[in-house]
């Protein structure tokens, strides 16, 4: 049976292996965890553990995420790899090669379809000030694709879309979540918090599908391979952003379950999520991916985590 279970921990504490399962102690107290259905474990909070333990997940074949007092993503660890194939790894590099413009303008394609496929729920509720932009995602953004022959113009594109939609929250969101500017590390305000804290779930969650797979990590098509990160999950997380992670921060907000005075440290100018902001999100992301839907190509149902994987399997 696959396994198919996240685990979070919010609170600082220790990991250790006892028997079959997972032993997390916190001042509370233990929390046992079961490993047989265990897929990734999340440790959003400080947490010590020994050499012995992450032997013992590896052997489980879990992953686990690290992230810091901001939220951001620190590192993983995930067991050696089994699926390795030579083959792959050298037509994923003849891709990049030949193929790479193809690729990355298809995934700024999919980000601009995405991005419109989200905000046309608004535009259909009356929000009539967001048409150029639609417009623009609709037709002047696949004929700038086809017209480039530069990666680096195709990265400007991109640039373009995320600026613009940005821009495009005043019109649907209350005044606490406008955004006047991208900040990521630290974010620097409330729906930063949210992007930043969003997109590294999300980030993370393709680098565990993609380990399922035999593709290699590092060799990208949008992003530039480089050292030290795992290109091709930010690649496919961009895709799926719109339809996942601002769809979720845009739910949240506009119906109050996240509210600035109650879900935000205010000891950090509200520019962080506190502990019950983080379970409020990561409930919501998480029936967010598990969520069926229709899937386009595969003419079938399936949910936004497993479409994840085969998104490049097929590539």
């Amino acid at each position: 049976m696959a396994k198919n279970h996240t685990q979070y921990i919010f609170s600082m504490g220790e990991l250790k292996r006892k028997d079959n399962s997972i032993d997390f102690k916190n001042s509370k107290g233990h929390n046992y965890i079961p490993i047989e259905d265990l897929k990734e474990l999340y440790c959003l909070a400080e947490v010590s553990l020994n050499s012995k333990f992450l032997d013992f997940v590896a052997k489980a074949g879990i992953t686990v995420h690290f992230f810091n007092y901001y939220g951001n993503y620190s590192g993983s660890f995930y067991p050696k790899e089994q699926l390795i194939s030579g083959n792959l790894t050298i037509a994923q590099s003849l891709a990049h090669v030949d193929r790479r413009l193809e690729i990355a303008k298809a995934i700024v394609q999919g980000i601009a379809d995405n991005i419109r496929e989200v905000l046309y729920h608004y535009y259909r509720h009356g929000k009539k000030e967001l048409k150029p932009f639609l417009d623009w995602l609709k037709s002047d953004v696949e004929e700038y694709l086809k017209k480039e022959k530069d990666i680096k113009q195709i990265l400007w594109i991109e640039g373009q879309i995320w600026a613009k939609f940005y821009n495009s929250f005043q019109y649907f969101l209350p005044k606490d979540f406008i955004i006047n500017k991208r900040v990521k590390r630290p974010p620097d305000n409330p729906i930063n918090a949210l992007i930043s804290f969003g997109n590294t779930l999300l980030y993370t969650k393709t680098i565990s599908a993609i380990y399922y797979t035999h593709l290699n990590q590092s060799i990208s098509f949008l992003h530039s391979p480089r050292d030290g990160r795992f290109s091709l999950s930010l690649d496919l997380s961009e895709v799926f952003k719109p339809i996942i992670v601002f769809k979720i921060i845009f739910d949240l907000v506009n119906k109050k379950k996240l509210v600035v005075s109650k879900h935000f440290d205010k000891k950090v100018n509200y520019a962080l999520l506190n502990e019950q902001g983080k379970m409020i999100f990561i409930q919501a992301f998480e029936e967010r991916i598990n969520e069926p839907f229709m899937h386009p190509k595969l003419k079938r149902k399936t949910t936004y985590k497993s479409a994840i994987k085969p998104e490049f399997d097929k590539n």
